[in-house]
């Protein structure tokens, strides 16, 4: 009984922690969609697109205790590879958090390209991000890129989402087939710098801004779900002191019933 009160002692604090914390990123979450979804109305966003080298960036947590978010996201991971892959094709991971890449190394080790871990030590930022960014842009050859992070709704909804970047070279193939990169030819380019110059520096922009809106949707979606992961073992942890109360209330009378019975027996016994 102690122990569980210690225990529910310990999950109140830590939604108590998670609530104070989702506050502050949760603002910082509404305001980086505008970062990224300007590109979506000039590039389009192309999740079926059929290319031979796919990369797939899974942002998960470092840390456990907040409910199946990072199990989602590994599910949609996998689901992906699996559709992402074939003779001609290939398809690798690169994993953001300490959970996804445990769970993604049992059955895909050989597919794991690049790994990255606390993203959150710090509060988040654009400029760590975008550094980590153009290391993956570095070290990774792709076609598409697709991203898959938890996007938030509420403390109790998030949703899984993916978002896809094609590479300079796959964006100019998808516009001359009349693709929503077309587009770009009906604005006046000024600078001397060529389509695939800007298609390039747009790709690179475009990921990173992705890359900071998923961390931070991700973030917070990790918060809203240790709040409710925790409310939950409070809630289950009194229910269960209630249970051990009565029981323990149930065997004292009955020893000290016991001992009552035992004591007039014996008087009885003297008496007679």
């Amino acid at each position: 009984m102690k122990s569980i009160k210690n225990i529910q002692k310990i999950t109140k604090a830590m939604k108590m922690v998670a609530a104070s914390k989702l506050r502050a990123v949760q603002t910082r979450t509404e305001n980086s969609r505008g970062l990224w979804q300007p590109f979506t109305a000039l590039l389009g966003d192309t999740p079926s697109v059929d290319v031979k080298k796919n990369v797939i960036v899974a942002i998960t947590s470092d840390k456990g205790l907040c409910g199946g978010i990072n199990s989602t996201s590994v599910k949609v991971s996998r689901a992906l590879h699996k559709l992402t892959s074939g003779p001609e094709k290939e398809s690798k991971y690169v994993i953001l958090g300490e959970k996804g890449k445990v769970q993604l190394l049992r059955d895909s080790k050989n597919s794991i390209e690049m790994t990255a871990s606390e993203l959150q030590k710090n509060p988040i930022n654009y400029t760590q991000i975008a550094v980590l960014a153009d290391d993956i842009l570095k070290n990774v050859e792709y076609d598409a890129l697709r991203v898959i992070f938890n996007k938030f709704h509420s403390v109790i909804s998030f949703k899984p989402t993916m978002v896809t970047i094609l590479s300079p070279e796959v964006a100019e193939k998808e516009a001359e087939a009349g693709g929503k990169t077309g587009d770009l030819d009906s604005y006046e380019i000024e600078g001397g710098e060529t389509k695939a110059e800007i298609l390039q520096n747009l790709a690179e922009f475009q990921f990173s801004c992705v890359m900071y809106n998923g961390a931070l949707e991700n973030a917070c979606s990790e918060l809203g779900a240790r709040m409710s992961a925790m409310d939950s073992s409070s809630r289950n942890a009194g229910d269960m002191l209630d249970r051990l109360t009565l029981t323990y209330n149930r065997t004292r009378q009955a020893s000290i019933t016991t001992e009552l019975t035992e004591i007039i027996s014996g008087a009885s016994a003297l008496e007679g």
